[in-house]
């Protein structure tokens, strides 16, 4: 059931609360109420039970008639009889209370009053609609047996015996049958609100969970993007702080690098925040996310921050390889170079690509021991994991290995279809 109709039932009860029986609005909405508190009758509820209650007075009058005018029964047995029917038509307003006390009653009281046959039906069509079909057998199968027996003892005067005990066990049956169908209508309305509510929890879990990509999504690409420029932020504002007496030249070389860097990093900001409010899948908004293509433009720009880079690219056309397999590459190279400028400055890193359609694409990030102990550059320990996860998601694999001469390798694999 989708959330939008889920919404249309729940209003609809809502507005209608006072149509319903007291029961299903209980079992629908319990509410704060005290647990194990009956709940209190609702305008439906007094207009059945007064309809119930006219029902036994009229089939015990039609009894009573009968009664009064059969031969065989004396003038004391039938305003016995009709007394006893008169208490157990008052006894109907007890049916909501001790449904199946009322009914068990009924069986006996019905042997010896006809006029109380109509209470009986009624004690029998609430034993149906509200107890569990364990208790409606017995008390079903206890009118049915009764039935025969009471009609041995006082036959009726107009029909033959097995007449009236066939036509008596038909109207027990059809008012058994009718009370199931009640009882099935109630059941499909609790079923339908349960349905109900549980497509408004599904639905707020999947908000939940886009709610929660989407915040998985803009950590991954504020990582992926912004830590390689803050990473040489902070790798020349270091060396400014610890070479105060560098030369003149140096010093400018890297104050021009954070200026730099300070400018990509706000810019890639402001387009990561607007690819991030448009629409989703919407991967025209902003600037073109990079490519394979783009991996020369990274090396260099590691190269001008001072970093030792050598590409070794043996991807013939890198616009050939599909967008998505492109941006993949890219990003672990970047996440490669930026750890490597952190964990070992000064050390040449080599950058290799290779691959061929129907083969797949190797990309492998490797820097040895650093020359120096590094300095401390802040870091939230993702990156890696961020990585194999977009590897994984890709289709692909990644690890990453410390390497026999003290340093750290980064290698992956990433599909790439056959043309």
């Amino acid at each position: 059931m989708s959330t939008v109709s889920g919404d249309i039932s729940i209003r609809t009860f809502e507005r209608r609360r006072w149509l319903f029986p007291s029961a299903v609005i209980h079992e629908l909405d319990p509410g704060p109420g005290p647990a194990g508190r009956r709940p209190r009758r609702t305008a439906r509820d007094w207009f059945v039970d007064f309809s119930c209650f006219l029902l036994a007075i009229l089939l015990g009058a039609i009894a009573a008639k009968t009664v009064w005018h059969d031969p065989n029964v004396s003038h004391g047995l039938a305003v016995t009889d009709q007394l006893v029917g008169g208490l157990a038509c008052a006894a109907v307003w007890l049916r909501r209370r001790w449904p199946m006390g009322l009914a068990i009653a009924m069986i006996p009281v019905s042997l010896v009053s006809d006029t109380a046959g109509g209470t009986a039906m009624v004690a029998l069509f609430t034993v149906v609609v509200h107890r569990p079909f364990r208790y409606v057998a017995w008390i079903v199968g206890a009118n049915l047996l009764a039935t025969p027996f009471f009609y041995w003892l006082r036959p009726d005067p107009d029909l033959p015996y097995l007449a009236v005990v066939a036509l008596v066990t038909l109207f027990i049956l059809l008012v058994t049958s009718l009370a199931l169908f009640v009882r099935s209508k109630r059941q499909l309305m609790i079923s339908l609100r349960d349905r109900a509510r549980r497509a408004e929890t599904e639905a707020g879990l999947r908000a939940e969970r886009a709610q929660r990509l989407a915040r998985e999504a803009i950590a991954r690409e504020m990582h992926d993007v912004l830590a390689h420029r803050l990473t040489l932020l902070s790798v020349h504002a270091g060396a400014l702080e610890f070479r105060p007496d560098a030369p003149q030249a140096e010093i400018a070389r890297a104050a021009g690098v954070i200026r730099e860097s300070a400018h990509e990093a706000l810019q890639d900001l402001r387009e990561i925040i607007g690819v991030l409010r448009a629409a989703d899948g919407d991967e025209a908004a902003g600037r073109p996310q990079p490519t394979l293509a783009g991996l020369d433009a990274l090396v260099s720009e590691s190269r001008q921050a001072g970093m030792k880079v050598t590409l070794d690219n043996h991807v013939g056309d890198p616009a050939a390889v599909p967008a998505s397999v492109g941006r993949t590459a890219y990003r672990i190279a970047q996440e490669g170079l930026t750890n490597a400028r952190k964990h070992a400055p000064g050390a040449e890193v080599g950058v290799r690509v290779t691959g061929a359609p129907g083969d797949g694409l190797d990309i492998t990030v490797h820097n040895p021991a650093p020359e120096a102990e590094a300095p401390h550059v802040p870091g939230s320990g993702q990156g890696l994991i961020g990585l194999t996860e977009r590897a994984t998601l890709a289709g692909g694999r990644l690890e990453h290995r410390a390497t026999g001469d003290g340093g750290f390798e980064v290698r992956a694999w990433l599909p790439w279809a056959a043309a």
